[in-house]
């Protein structure tokens, strides 16, 4: 049985490794402590649950079962100290150590670190987080490249798709000074996408409201809606033309605020979707890129996100870090060939 967070500690139950706790399956009631505080609900769950395979973590949440002071609740919804987090019954074993050792180990490419927080260049196709299908992603990856790390934590997300620079805390005051520095909106983050097309080059801003919801199969989709609608959240990206090429053109897009899908479904909504994104985007045009048909010789596979750049206070020092990650390789040849 899991014990209440920040309170002593009850006795566990009898039995064997591996097997469920008669306890187990009771409504359980876990209180925030101030080392808790600021974390995502999934991520606080993923590691108090011990056992709990991810993809049960994230049904629970969407389906209301788990309540923040007794209030529903979404994955990335942020702790505060003190906050009761009831969790229902659920019958849970110890993890498997075959699973564990399942995960591989793997590091990748570095463009910052020191022993307050790590940077990395993270490649298309790789989830930051196990979950919701996914077994495991770069943040249990880096766990099994570490073993000796005492705390390796997700600043902020990319989606599976999207590369480039992402932030890991290498311990919690890091973490919560850079997730505050994230939710003030005091980082500069820009993408480099290519989207079909021409964009119109009057085109710089757009603050379109964005609406998240779960389709019929229970998949993460967001829609550009009214400011006024009543679930929208209103939602700024800037953006410049890099160059124009034939059949696209390659932006640069600086998110003035980090709501999910934002900038696919604001470059959808303006006409002008992403190339290669599988969940917003021209599905015709991507086969033809993913064939080699759109640039004959060149298959292109993936979608054509990029976080290449950005700047934060360093949450020690509080000096301006700036970061630049290259475009990745099959990105460049595809430029190469318009």
């Amino acid at each position: 049985m899991q014990p209440i967070i920040g309170a002593k500690p009850r006795p566990p139950s009898p039995g064997k490794a591996g097997e469920s706790s008669p306890c187990a399956a009771q409504v359980r009631h876990l209180i925030v402590d101030e080392g808790s505080a600021g974390q995502r609900l999934d991520n606080f769950l993923i590691r108090e649950l011990k056992g709990a395979p991810k993809t049960l973590v994230y049904r629970i949440i969407r389906s209301g079962e788990v309540r923040i002071n007794k209030g529903r609740a979404q994955a990335d919804t942020r702790l505060e100290s003190g906050d009761d987090v009831r969790v229902p019954p659920l019958r849970l074993t110890e993890k498997d150590p075959d699973l564990a050792a399942a995960v591989p180990a793997r590091e990748f490419p570095i463009l910052f670190e020191d022993e307050h927080l790590l940077a990395i260049d993270k490649p298309a196709g790789v989830a930051v987080h196990g979950g919701s299908g996914v077994s495991h992603g770069v943040i249990e990856q880096l766990r099994r490249a570490r073993p000796g790390a005492r705390f390796l934590e997700l600043v902020h997300r990319l989606d599976k798709e999207t590369s480039g620079i992402l932030l890991v805390a290498k311990k919690r005051s890091a973490l919560t000074a850079l997730q505050d520095q994230f939710r003030q909106r005091e980082t500069g983050k820009t993408y480099a996408a290519l989207v079909i097309g021409a964009w119109p080059a009057a085109t710089k801003v757009i603050d379109v409201a964005l609406h998240k919801y779960l389709d019929a199969a229970g998949e993460r989709r967001v829609r550009a809606v009214a400011a006024d609608h009543p679930d929208g959240r209103r939602s700024i990206s800037l953006v410049r033309i890099v160059k124009t090429y034939t059949h696209g053109t390659l932006l640069d897009v600086t998110i003035k605020t980090g709501r999910t899908h934002q900038i696919r479904v604001h470059l959808q909504n303006a006409g002008h979707p992403i190339v290669g994104d599988d969940k917003y985007g021209d599905f015709a045009v991507n086969r033809a890129y993913a064939r080699g048909e759109r640039c004959p010789g060149v298959r292109f596979e993936r979608m054509f996100l990029h976080a290449r750049q950005l700047a934060f206070d360093h949450p020690a020092t509080g000096e301006r870090i700036e970061l630049r990650a290259p475009l990745p390789p099959e990105c460049e040849t595809l430029l190469q060939h318009p």
